[in-house]
């Protein structure tokens, strides 16, 4: 293997995938960031979820080696080790940061080992060279698929040390306490869905992801004192809604029917099923485009891509001016007629987005905290401490504190036993104290701070940077990188 990818025939793996999926399934790439142990040449991969996120009815198996921490040689690019994280997955739980590179006490002798976090909440521990996991990992039943032809793993593989560091089902007891009018709303839609246990699939229904979609722990990363063996992590505790939708497999085939298709099936998990988008991950709304964009703009932008759009240059001509005749709301001529043959996609299903499970006043479903920090003992498997990350400043102004919120961007450390972390929704900067947690000092930023800092030297002064480019989860765009020292 001199890369990740789905294996061709005669490479180790290639069973746990239908024979000719190298050819037609995509994903199962590193795109999170990769570590390298630069002594013992060693290459550390983790990769991402086998597309289509969450139906693998044409993706049967274990799908290796999507999911995985994937180990090379750097010389050669061959395979030292793997291990998968999740089997087939469903749920988008591809790995979201780098493995950290540590050394560890354990069973009383030093080993160096590879760290990685979960969107799932957990920390898988391995030795570096062999890839045995330090604490036991059991792999435990989880709920089969009721979808059309899919086929869910029967079990995934849990940690048993350290801990889950994100709570990990979303029951009646979890649900907001905020108020009684946002706890009984909660708890009426929470009827109607799929909850209560890890890697229930997903559902026509509507099924609770929790963690959310994007962690647990996210691409920010982690950051590792060796002195003490405590790996630190900032975490969402965020429920969202998986609700799948069978795509259009009517007969009809006039250029709007074939542009709704191409929507479901390229569009909606971004821009919604219904192309009301989702503002707090910068995805606009696709109602009323006809009257901000001409056509041809809009037809460039689909081609090309604009911003944190994707560009598709697999449509073809035909299939964008069909798409944008569904976006602009033409009504078909009267000649388009319907076919004998429904269109028969690979995937038979979409969904309705990345919908944070929200109560009717916008705060997150689940009781506080909503985001947290974490100082991980991996020499124990155990947490040493955690606290809320952040605070709602509507819910302080009426009491209500120490509620974190969702968060991204990771935390670096410094050798006088500081923590230094933006990546709140209110855009605040802060410094903690790496062995109790306590909060020493925290700053307004210009726009939120999401993203990890940096710290660097220049004539003996020490300097903290965080770009704080903001934009996510609602709040307002920045374009400032702002630095940070101690009076001289």
């Amino acid at each position: 293997m001199d890369l990740p990818h789905i294996p061709h025939p005669g490479e180790p793996g290639y069973e746990t995938w239908p024979p000719d999926a190298y050819l037609r399934i995509g994903g199962a790439n590193a795109w999170s960031g990769i570590s390298v142990d630069h002594e013992r040449g060693l290459v550390f991969l983790p990769t991402g979820s086998a597309a289509f996120d969450f139906w693998g009815g044409n993706r049967p198996g274990e799908n290796l080696y999507a999911n995985s921490l994937l180990v090379l040689d750097a010389a050669t690019g061959k395979r030292v080790w793997h291990y998968q994280l999740v089997h087939h997955d469903l749920w988008d739980r591809d790995l979201p940061a780098a493995p950290v590179l540590v050394t560890v006490t354990h069973d009383g002798r030093r080993i160096d080992a590879v760290a990685q976090t979960t969107k799932s909440g957990h920390v898988f521990l391995f030795e570096r060279e062999t890839g045995r996991p330090l604490f036991p990992i059991e792999e435990r039943p989880v709920p089969p698929s009721d979808l059309k032809g899919e086929s869910a793993w029967p079990t995934q593989p849990f940690p048993l040390k350290p801990p889950p560091f994100s709570r990990q089902v979303f029951t009646e007891a979890e649900v907001t306490d905020i108020s009684p009018g946002s706890r009984a709303a909660v708890l009426e839609r929470l009827a109607k869905l799929r909850t209560g246990r890890p890697f229930i699939p997903p559902s026509v229904e509507g099924t609770v992801i929790f963690p959310g979609f994007d962690g647990g722990a996210e691409w920010g990363g982690a950051a590792f004192d060796e002195r003490t063996g405590l790996l630190y992590v900032n975490a969402n505790e965020m429920p969202w809604i998986l609700t799948m939708v069978e795509i259009d497999r009517t007969k009809e085939t006039g250029t709007v029917a074939r542009g709704r298709r191409t929507y479901q099936l390229n569009c909606s998990v971004c821009h919604g099923i219904n192309r009301a988008g989702d503002p707090a991950r910068t995805y606009p709304s696709l109602i009323g485009i006809e009257k901000r964009l001409p056509r041809a703009e809009v037809d460039r932008i689909i081609h090309a891509g604009k911003g944190v759009m994707p560009a598709f240059p697999s449509l073809t001509g035909e299939e964008r001016r069909e798409l944008i005749a569904y976006l602009f709301n033409d009504r078909p001529r009267e000649t388009e007629g319907t076919s004998d043959e429904p269109p028969d996609p690979e995937v038979p299903y979409t969904h309705t987005g990345y919908n944070r499970f929200l109560d009717p006043e916008g705060f997150p479903a689940v009781k506080p905290p909503w985001g947290t920090l974490n100082a991980i003992d991996l020499n124990r498997g155990e947490i040493a401490w955690q606290v809320p990350l952040g605070e709602d400043p509507v819910l302080a102004a009426r009491g209500r504190r120490h509620t974190g919120t969702e968060n991204y961007g990771g935390p670096i450390i410094t050798a006088g036993g500081v923590l230094f972390i933006g990546a709140t929704r209110d855009e605040k900067f802060r410094a903690f104290d790496m062995k109790t947690g306590r909060v020493l000092w925290e700053t307004d930023l210009p726009a939120g701070g999401y993203a990890t800092p940096a710290t660097y030297s220049v004539n003996g002064r020490q300097y903290v940077v965080i770009a704080a480019g903001g934009g996510k989860m609602g709040t307002k765009s920045g374009d400032a990188y702002v630095a940070f020292a101690l009076p001289e």
